[in-house]
């Protein structure tokens, strides 16, 4: 066995080496024809929407203004009156219109004048009556049946009045509380949207870097693939050539190692014969001794009746020959096997099959130089989008809104002081309205407490009386406070309804965009190189969706995205070049014409080993016996009284059982170990004939394949393995045009700043304004019947100077008799 192993060893180890780079080759990933691409991470923008519940009033303010303003938006008469401000004369028609459309507001105003006029007056009026002892000024009481239902009615009036004043009253609180908060917030929002907007104006030539970026991303693969395209591409081929060189290299390793066993195994079976040959004419010769010795002693006359026993030499001897016909043929035709060395044919194949990539590499130098010369140009072409595409005007919009953001910073202490001002007033205006309220409150619970309907007018509680002079108080506030709180009243309904009228509510239902639109938006987008078809309406409707800036601002009619995308001019002159390519691999002979005469002589002489004549032999000497005969001499020495020919037949007995011992303990086992031997040869040499008819078989398939096809697969290939870096630029060129145009940019912080915009101005600053003067103006036209009702009302809980009897079961709730009795009236 040591010579067995020590000699397949080398040959197992550079098989597994070979079968290694066939498994290396089956199990190469396949290459990915498209670099993975990643969607435009998208800036995250702050909120800016917030509610303060300004808008609790805005249905019924709404609901007036719109009664008062039921016009549409009067864009035209807008642009008219600019005009003529910027050419420094009004026409008389132009004004006349703009009467018209303020008629509504004219006449609020009108009756807001009317209220400041009269209220005064009518104060006035009132006081000198009192003062003259008219209009309820004579402390006197009539006293009638109907007194108490008169009384009631009016406290429930008056009542009903002032919870009409103090749910007003409230409604100012509220709503000046609200303006103070969108005060407050308004400027942090207003940054915050600035800020929304400056990250979107950064994030879009971000978003197409990245995009450009990519670009050289995927060349830098394809310029990888392409420095890498012997072994790339050489896997490919070799992948295709495994199927048929694989059985080749199989069947000439199992070859070898049978031959390299059967080589072994002659030469042991060729040193056993010759021992075993040496073995048999040692015996021979020591046997033919000692049957002359038995011939001499039986012919000896002493030996009485030996002559008859002669017959028994006739069985000793030992004509055998040791050989295996065919078996020098068959070795001479191992020997020629073995010479060939089918381990560097083997190594030859395995070193054709791994210089593919090599081979490759080397054919493809040149094409892949001028192709990365055109890559170069892909990326000069890609590059041009960035230029195209006017991201210059958003970095003057950025800095214009970087100048808004820092105006409006600048201007913020001015308006917070601004703000502390006006809301103390209201605060103040506020209060005195409520102060009112609380004089009329105080009258009619103090009034009705200390009231004792039996009690006469002129001894009224001071309680009583008190409530009454709260009532008057609340009288006399709301004449010397109502006219001044209306002026208030009528500048902020005529400011606060015509914001709403011509700003806020054109703004909410789109027509200040469309008014926009149509006066001063085309010259400015053009000055951005931008379509002037765009209209502000559209690009806030697509910025409300949340569209990309690509569609939005019609940059597909200022840039064709295809033209910079489209590198098919380039890719097509790499294919050209690929095409012209010779990359035709060099040619290999498996096995020559004598090699395979050798291996089917090798394979014929194989079964030609005659291992039956052999058998035959062994079997002879497996079936020699010599004690048989050493018996018959001792029988024979037991019936001679002659001591010399007794003692000489009984030594040769001796020695032939000593040379069947020989036999037995030195051929037998020699014979037996040829046997194993020969069986051994002879399953190989019937393995033999199948391997090499399987080699044979093996390598025309290969030899025909590789005669036939290699310069297919090449090709097949060569444009398989181009079609994929090729396709990294379709993939691109898609991705990219899908990218910039339905991701890059999404514009909604630009809606958003809108809305926030007219969050601030509409829905809480001008909601809350005009949601105070309503209910200031409310409280203001309830000042009159709370007036007179209350100056009426006080009458009943006052201590009268002169008193009024007047008797009856109601008021004495006794009975008593009807004496007539002097009336008296105290004037």
């Amino acid at each position: 066995m040591g010579p067995r192993g020590s000699h397949s060893a080398p040959l197992r180890a550079g098989e597994a080496a070979m079968l290694l780079g066939l498994c290396l080759a089956q199990s190469a990933p396949p290459q990915t024809c498209s670099a993975p691409q990643q969607n435009v991470t998208q800036p995250q923008y702050q909120n800016t929407i917030e509610d303060n519940g300004s808008g609790f009033m805005a249905a019924l303010v709404h609901s007036f203004l719109n009664s008062v303003q039921p016009q549409p938006f009067p864009g035209d008469l807008i642009l008219n009156i600019t005009d003529m401000v910027q050419k420094g004369q009004i026409s008389q028609k132009t004004t006349t219109a703009a009467l018209v459309y303020e008629i509504g507001f004219l006449v609020g105003a009108a009756v807001g004048v009317l209220y400041i006029v009269l209220m005064p007056l009518v104060g006035l009026f009132v006081a000198c009556c009192r003062c003259c002892g008219n209009c309820g000024g004579t402390m006197y009481q009539k006293q009638t049946s109907s007194l108490h239902c008169r009384r009631r009615a009016l406290y429930w009036s008056a009542f009903v009045a002032t919870a009409v004043i103090l749910a007003g009253n409230i409604c100012m609180f509220i709503s000046n509380a609200n303006f103070k908060v969108s005060v407050q917030r308004g400027p942090g929002l207003l940054n915050t949207s600035i800020d929304n907007i400056n990250t979107f104006v950064t994030a879009v030539p971000q978003q197409i870097g990245s995009v450009v970026n990519e670009s050289q991303t995927v060349i830098d693969d394809v310029i990888n693939n392409l420095n890498n395209i012997g072994p790339e591409l050489g896997s490919a081929i070799q992948q295709r050539m495994t199927g048929t060189l694989g059985p080749v290299l199989s069947s000439l390793s199992l070859l070898d190692r049978e031959t390299a066993n059967v080589s072994v195994l002659l030469n042991a079976l060729n040193s056993s014969l010759v021992q075993l040959q040496s073995s048999v004419n040692l015996l021979q010769s020591n046997l033919t001794s000692v049957r002359g010795r038995i011939n001499d002693t039986l012919s000896d006359p002493n030996c009485i009746g030996c002559g008859s026993h002669k017959s028994e030499l006739q069985t000793l001897t030992l004509n055998i020959s040791v050989n295996v016909p065919g078996l020098s043929t068959f070795q001479s035709a191992v020997n020629e096997v073995v010479a060939i060395n089918l381990t560097s044919k083997r190594q030859v194949v395995s070193d054709f099959f791994n210089s593919i990539p090599q081979m490759v590499t080397n054919n493809t130098m040149t094409v892949v130089q001028s192709s990365k010369q055109q890559l170069t140009n892909i990326e000069t072409q890609i590059s041009q989008v960035t230029s195209k595409i006017p991201l210059s005007s958003l970095n003057s919009l950025s800095n214009s809104l970087t100048n808004v953001q820092t105006e409006i910073n600048r201007v913020v202490p001015q308006v917070q002081s601004f703000e502390f001002i006006r809301w103390s007033v209201t605060i103040a205006i506020c209060c005195v309205v409520l102060l009112v309220v609380v004089c009329n409150v105080l009258g009619l619970v103090l009034g009705p407490l200390g009231l004792s309907p039996r009690a006469d007018p002129t001894k009224r509680s001071c309680v009583a009386d008190c409530g009454g002079t709260f009532l008057m108080m609340g009288a006399g506030f709301s004449f010397l406070v109502s006219w001044l709180f209306m002026i208030v009243v009528l500048v902020l309904f005529l400011v606060g309804g015509n914001v709403y009228t011509l700003i806020c509510r054109p703004w909410s239902n789109g027509q200040l965009l469309q008014f926009i639109d149509n006066s001063f938006l085309a010259a400015n987008l053009q000055s951005l190189g931008l379509n002037s078809s765009l209209s502000i309406s559209e690009i806030y409707t697509d910025c409300e969706n949340n569209q990309p800036v690509w569609t939005t601002l019609r940059l597909y009619e200022l840039i064709n995205l295809n033209d910079y995308l489209n590198v098919s001019k380039y890719t097509a002159q790499i294919q050209q070049q690929f095409d012209s390519t010779n990359m035709n691999l060099s040619s290999i002979n498996l096995l020559n014409p004598q090699v395979e005469s050798q291996l089917r002589n090798f394979s014929a002489n194989a079964l030609n080993v005659d291992t039956t004549a052999f058998t035959q032999q062994t079997n002879n000497i497996s079936s020699i016996n010599l004690n048989t005969t050493a018996n018959v001499l001792d029988n024979l020495a037991a019936n001679i009284t002659n001591t010399t020919i007794k003692q000489q037949l009984n030594d040769e007995a001796t020695n032939l059982r000593q040379l069947q011992i020989n036999i037995e303990t030195i051929i037998l086992p020699q014979v037996r170990s040829l046997n194993l031997t020969i069986l051994s040869l002879t399953s190989l040499s019937s393995e033999i004939n199948q391997t090499v008819g399987g080699l044979l078989q093996s390598v025309g398939v290969a030899q025909g394949f590789l005669n036939t096809n290699v310069t297919q697969i090449v090709r097949t290939e060569s444009r398989t393995f181009l079609n994929c870096q090729l396709s990294y630029f379709t993939a691109f060129a898609q991705w990219a045009n899908t990218t910039i145009t339905q991701q890059v940019g999404r514009c909604r912080p630009v809606a958003g700043a809108i809305d926030t915009a007219q969050e601030i101005v509409c829905l809480q600053i001008v909601e809350s304004l005009n949601a105070f003067w309503f209910s200031l103006g409310w409280c203001l036209m309830f000042f009159i019947p709370s007036i007179i009702f209350s100056m009426k009302l006080a009458k009943y809980y006052r201590r009268m100077k002169s008193t009024d009897v007047y008797e009856n079961e109601y008021l004495n709730h006794i009975s008593m008799t009807h004496i007539p009795r002097a009336q008296m009236k105290v004037t």
